[in-house]
């Protein structure tokens, strides 16, 4: 069996044994696929200075340490599952150190750049020079951009809601995140208008007509794309004066954490909004609580300058 081959088997058995989502299968296949095209004689046959040499390798084509990481677990997996089904005799990523990740902080923007985006977003929905598929496009880009920016979603959740959160148009609504469990996210007033004028639209195309999902598309999933709302979001920033590259769905997830902490919402609840498990993967924005802090003694105490 090639590598190819045993990339596939262990694929497989990730998918059926252990259930994992197309997005984390999608993420194995490409580094482990990178890590065999630039191994000589692939990946399954590899030794530890094979692997090492590769690691040295993506550390100076300028791969971030977290991305290393990330790759060298999909490896590790890799040769436990050889190990386990008797396809290698031995584990080669034993002695491989992991590198080391720093604690960066998250890319945000600030509350005047997203209003920026939000308002220029809202302008292109309303212009009423717009041909019919440029109007649905920016309808569409509108209620995105205002449901993130509200709910603070992950690109995931939000491009696969279903058409029912719109329908019943209230303030608050159910999502199935991460792990299959449901977390309650509340809805602004303006991303509940933008909403109802996308549905307004979507209901002229005939082919979205039975379509469970709110943002419908031509699709294997049925719904929008990841990568066409993070294509249509540069789009939007760049029109906005705000540099595409600083921008990504998951930069508007953030902000949506960061505005928050910084508007006096307590660490705990932006947990639960953000639907981290855990509170020390929330504990990012710490930073965010300090400068609030610096802020309110700076600005309260009588002794400060």
């Amino acid at each position: 069996m090639n590598s190819a081959a045993r990339i596939e088997a262990f694929l497989e058995m990730m998918s059926a044994e252990r259930g994992a989502a197309e997005n984390t299968l999608s993420s194995y296949r490409r580094d482990l696929e990178d890590a065999s095209q630039e191994i000589s004689g692939g990946l399954a046959g590899a030794g530890a200075a094979d692997i090492r040499s590769y690691l040295d390798d993506i550390a100076e084509r300028g791969f971030a340490p977290t991305s290393q990481a990330r790759k060298l677990s999909a490896i590790r997996q890799f040769f436990k599952f050889l190990y386990a089904e008797g396809l290698r005799g031995d584990d080669p990523t034993g002695t491989l150190d992991s590198p080391k990740k720093g604690r960066p902080l998250p890319k945000t923007m600030s509350e005047a750049e997203t209003g920026r985006l939000v308002d220029r977003a809202a302008q292109e929905a309303t212009n009423a020079a717009l041909n019919d598929g440029d109007s649905l496009a920016a309808l569409r880009l509108h209620a995105l951009v205002e449901v993130l920016y509200a709910t603070g979603l992950r690109v995931s959740e939000l491009v696969g809601l279903p058409v029912t959160v719109a329908l019943r148009d209230d303030r608050f609504f159910m999502v199935r995140g991460k792990g299959d469990k449901e977390r309650m996210v509340p809805l602004s007033a303006k991303a509940r208008a933008a909403m109802r004028a996308w549905l307004t639209a979507r209901a002229t195309v005939p082919a979205f007509a039975d379509s469970t999902f709110l943002f419908p598309a031509a699709s294997d999933t049925g719904h929008l794309s990841r990568q066409v709302f993070a294509r249509d979001l540069k789009g939007l920033a760049a029109r906005a004066g705000i540099t595409a590259a600083k921008i990504s769905p998951h930069v508007l997830r953030h902000a949506f954490a960061s505005h928050l902490l910084q508007n006096g919402a307590d660490l705990r609840a932006v947990q639960q909004l953000l639907g981290h498990s855990d509170i020390s993967t929330t504990q990012i924005y710490t930073h965010v609580l300090e400068e609030r802090l610096v802020r309110l003694v700076n600005d309260h105490h009588p002794l400060a300058d």
